[in-house]
Parts: structure tokens; sequence; C-alpha cells
């Protein structure tokens, strides 16, 4: 299977514990802050195929 599916799926499940448990999500519960995930990735990306 593809990673980033069972990433995805992972994480649905995870989520769908802590919910079910009433604990707070395990990420930043905005659009800004998963934005702010994306960009420290992106930039590492782009670092690592540029340097």
């Amino acid at each position: 299977m593809n990673q980033a599916f069972l990433a995805a799926l992972t994480g649905l499940i995870v989520g769908g514990i802590f919910s079910w448990l009433k604990l707070p999500i395990p990420a930043p519960p905005t659009l800004p802050g998963v934005m702010g995930i994306v960009g420290i990735y992106l930039g590492f990306i782009l670092t690592k195929t540029f340097l």
C-alpha cells in the first residue's frame, strides 16, 4: 500500500481514538497551525533538494 494512504488512515484512527477518549487533539486544531507544519515540511524538502 501507499505510505501516504497508510499515514492518512493511521491519522484518522488516532484522531478518532483521541476524540472518543475526549483527549485534546495531538495536532494544531486550527488551519494556521496545520499550515505551519506543512511549511516546515516544505522548507525541509526544498532545502534538501537545493543544497
